[in-house]
């Protein structure tokens, strides 16, 4: 495989090319929006310096990277010719299903379909295409360029050919694959959001506030980042979604949303990317909490 396209230029889409482009791979990052490619590129740019900063990154091997990376609006040219096509569009079914339609029609025979949903049905998506012994999924984790997992899921269809190729693949990409199969929330999410959902509950019910709540994970349990933090860090909405998609393929209650979490997103307050969620982020930094208005 030498030549990827990657559908969406958002956090994850940039990401993921970013680290593609990075290991040597030409890379076509497609949207409709020509302002996301723009700003997907500038976020690309930055982070390429943060690794300048650091001292893993030469200016020639940055250099090298963006020449590696395309950018187009126009998806039947973006995909006619990559060996992997990595959508990373919004977390919504109706739109994902829409893509792989067109992907299946417009991509070569034998290319490979995958998404980098956090949550939906790889069997589902692949049901639209006529190659779904050629989709998976392949989860990145936020941010792509710096975490090393990735979640390899197999379909019901999926063939053993296309998994051992993304788990080669993503090794190449010096990311650490792991093959799960496909049920909701796969294994990442399904476990990682009930402890946020029950984070958010935990405030809601009044038992501690939001920085007590992210203390008591941080030094108890020696998690990075406090779940509500995380929580602002992934997308309020995006937590919301992956919920909602748990919620209806178990049947269960115990993964309904918290109400709090409901009202924060119809109201806007989605995290880091909306300025406010469970802390403020308006000044460029971590600022006390602003849930307390929701309560």
């Amino acid at each position: 495989m030498k030549k990827i396209a990657v559908i969406g230029s958002g956090t994850m889409g940039n990401g993921i090319a970013h680290t593609f482009a990075q290991n040597g791979y030409e890379v076509n990052l497609i949207d409709i929006n020509l302002d996301a490619l723009g700003k997907g590129m500038l976020t690309i740019t930055k982070n390429l310096d943060r690794q300048i900063a650091k001292g893993t990154l030469t200016e020639l091997q940055k250099a090298t990277t963006l020449a590696n990376i395309t950018t187009l609006t126009d998806l039947q040219t973006g995909v006619a010719d990559s060996d992997l096509i990595v959508e990373a569009a919004t977390e919504n079914l109706d739109l994902k299903l829409k893509i792989f339609k067109d992907l299946d029609k417009f991509a070569k025979p034998e290319a490979i379909l995958a998404s980098n949903t956090s949550s939906i049905s790889i069997t589902k998506i692949a049901a639209v295409t006529n190659r779904n012994t050629q989709v998976i999924g392949m989860h990145f984790m936020n941010p792509v360029p710096v975490m090393k997992l990735v979640e390899v899921i197999r379909g019901y269809a999926t063939s053993n050919e296309t998994t051992k190729t993304i788990m080669e693949l993503s090794r190449n990409l010096n990311k650490i694959p792991v093959e799960v199969n496909d049920y909701p929330g796969f294994v990442a999410n399904r476990i990682l959001m009930p402890m946020i959902n029950e984070a958010i509950y935990s405030l809601h019910e009044g038992v501690a506030g939001v920085q007590e709540i992210d203390q008591v994970m941080k030094l108890g349990m020696a998690h990075p980042m406090g779940p509500l933090q995380l929580a602002d860090f992934i997308g309020l909405d995006v937590c919301l979604a992956i919920l909602k998609v748990l919620q209806d393929g178990f049947g269960s209650q115990k993964y309904a949303p918290c109400p709090l979490l409901v009202n924060m997103v119809i109201a806007g307050k989605n995290g880091i990317k909306s300025g406010e969620g469970f802390y403020n982020y308006t000044n460029g930094v971590k600022d006390a909490t602003v849930a307390d208005k929701f309560l």
